[in-house]
């Protein structure tokens, strides 16, 4: 029975994991700073208490949960001769990665839907997109997570493993570690195809549709009302395309590419968690504003020490 398994991670050469090591380290400080800057203004800034905000502070959340399960242990492996992980670490991981992607599939679909509210329906705004929405919004996503990930374990915890326990990535996911069982999975490559890749495919379906109905309408407006809304969906759509990208190439792709595989992993598990943050604040006023204005804060606050 296997008791690990061994992750055969980016590279073989000592030299490329050395420059690796401080690559990939220096990218996840930037997804910390970035993502729990984000969380901090707009929970300290009242001038961002609206249902846009919460919910990317939220998105923000999730981005750096996600990015933790697996980048820590990436980093780490790099100065490691034996990348090894438990049974039970390599199934947490997979439950943990379906937890956090799929409670970010979830906000990101609440903010398409805060988007046309806003834009399409400008009156009933406040009405639709009160308090107690938006925190039922964000405990819909966690539930969905926590559901979805249940679904995806249920596939891979009976499932025998006795011989190969090499896993061609830097994490543990369930694609990759069925592959690795001693029976037949070809029904089981079916039911993550139609489970997480049909799930994927039919959000991201949704997502650019709602979005060209709230493009549609902006056109229809005069240019000097549209143009900020236009900057704001931008970056939303953005984000979207990043996120949803390597995700229906991971998960509903039937004929996976192995070094196509590991460039999206990574770019899924630590590069969009960087750019997030920094879309939403290059692009957007209103937290540049509110950045400024917890800077002084801070500097005003360390004066008076």
């Amino acid at each position: 029975m296997v008791t690990e398994f061994i992750f055969l991670g980016l590279s073989n050469s000592q030299e490329l994991q050395i420059f690796l090591f401080v690559f990939f380290f220096v990218f996840y400080i930037g997804i910390v700073f970035g993502n729990l800057l984000i969380v901090i203004t707009v929970t300290s800034d009242s001038h961002l208490h609206s249902p846009m905000y919460f919910l990317l502070a939220n998105l923000s959340l999730i981005d750096l949960c996600l990015s933790s399960v697996t980048a820590p242990k990436m980093i780490a492996d790099f100065l490691s001769k034996h990348k090894v992980i438990s049974f039970k670490g390599c199934l947490a991981q997979i439950f943990l990665l379906h937890l956090f992607g799929g409670g970010e599939l979830v906000i990101l679909i609440a903010m398409a839907f805060d988007r046309y509210i806003a834009i399409c329906k400008p009156l009933h705004y406040t009405t639709i997109m009160c308090s107690n929405v938006c925190v039922g919004i964000v405990a819909a996503s966690w539930g969905i997570g926590f559901f979805h990930s249940v679904s995806q374990l249920a596939f891979a915890v009976n499932l025998p493993f006795c011989g190969p326990n090499e896993v061609d990535s830097f994490y543990c996911d369930l694609p990759r570690v069925i592959k690795l069982a001693c029976t037949d999975t070809y029904r089981l490559d079916i039911m993550v195809i139609a489970n997480s890749g049909m799930l994927t495919v039919c959000s991201f379906v949704l997502l650019i549709t709602s979005y060209t109905i709230i493009l549609v309408t902006i056109q229809r407006r005069p240019s000097h009302t549209s143009s900020r809304a236009l900057s704001t969906l931008t970056a939303h759509i953005t984000v979207v395309l990043l996120f949803f990208g390597p995700c229906v190439f991971i998960y509903a792709w039937p004929f996976p590419i192995k070094s196509l595989d590991k460039f999206l992993a990574v770019f899924y598990s630590v590069v969009t968690p960087l750019l997030n943050p920094i879309i939403y604040t290059l692009r957007n006023k209103d937290m540049k504003a509110a950045m400024r204005r917890l800077r002084k804060w801070n500097m005003k606050s360390s004066v008076k020490l």
